[in-house]
């Protein structure tokens, strides 16, 4: 059975998917991307208007996905800090693995060191609009 999630079903996917993917549009070039840094970051300060997809695949017959649209916002100061430790509670359980790249106590300090010499950016998406289908067999 094909349908469409609800306001709140939307509402919980965003809430509970941990990776999604940023499509932006500049200077007659469409990218989507899940990545950090780069080319996004250049076309989203050119249009701020992007969209936002997350999905829930269990198989082909079982999904749900979640596209929303909105404006891309940089942070700073206090804003950002409050940004990353929010992000930081968020990946916390899941960087506990000894195989990630990435342990628990180098995620702040990687923030704090890409605050000193990097370009870190971060940001919010305010959303206007979402839509949501699923599938279930």
């Amino acid at each position: 059975m094909l349908g469409q999630l609800n306001h709140g079903e939307m509402e919980e996917l965003l809430r509970s998917s941990v990776l999604g993917r940023i499509g932006c549009h500049a200077d007659g070039r469409t990218y989507v991307v899940h990545s950090t840094q780069g080319l996004k970051m250049q076309m989203m300060r050119k249009n701020p208007h992007v969209c936002f997809e997350v999905d829930d695949m269990q198989d082909l017959g079982n999904w749900r996905s979640v596209i929303a649209w909105g404006k891309f916002e940089e942070l700073r100061g206090t804003e950002a800090d409050r940004a990353i430790a929010t992000l930081l509670a968020r990946l916390m359980p899941l960087a506990a693995s000894s195989e990630t790249s990435h342990p628990p106590k180098d995620l702040t300090h990687q923030h704090r060191a890409q605050l000193g010499e990097l370009p870190a950016v971060v940001y919010r998406i305010r959303l206007d609009r979402m839509t949501g289908r699923f599938e279930r067999r």
